[in-house]
């Protein structure tokens, strides 16, 4: 039976700036405490090179396939261990104006697959890393830090 995590934060700051701290991959080690390596395209079909560090975790590494690129509205991913049946996670980014200056961010990965039950501990860390970096990434955008 899958498993869906999901965080979502309301930020003040314009989509716009939302998605260039979401996109600007190469600054996630200054800011991001969850996801502390995010390298390739940012394109369908491109594979990328990911670390997320889980709150009390140890650092994991994996390359999913982008499967969906919206600008400026929506970036999601498919990572699997071998094979989809064994484990899958499908990630998504989701970013939401709510009018000028304010915006919903939602980042939510569906699992799936035989190894599901085996890792549900796991997967709860994972929720937390999720609220770390969507308030991580809440407080760059209001702020308006560049690096």
């Amino acid at each position: 039976m899958p498993t869906i995590l999901s965080h979502t934060i309301d930020i003040q700051a314009p989509a716009d700036r939302v998605w260039a701290v979401l996109t600007d991959t190469a600054a996630y080690p200054t800011w991001n405490p969850f996801m502390t390596r995010l390298e390739g395209d940012l394109v369908v079909g491109a594979r990328l090179a990911v670390t997320v560090v889980p709150p009390g975790g140890k650092p994991n590494n994996f390359s999913p396939t982008v499967t969906e690129v919206e600008p400026g509205r929506r970036l999601a991913w498919l990572g699997r261990l071998l094979a989809t049946w064994i484990f899958a996670g499908a990630h998504s980014f989701e970013v939401r104006p709510l009018g000028p200056g304010a915006t919903r961010f939602t980042q939510s990965e569906r699992f799936s697959g035989l190894l599901v039950p085996l890792l549900r501990s796991t997967l709860r860390s994972t929720e937390a890393g999720f609220a770390a970096m969507n308030t991580a990434l809440a407080e760059r955008a209001e702020t308006g830090v560049r690096h």
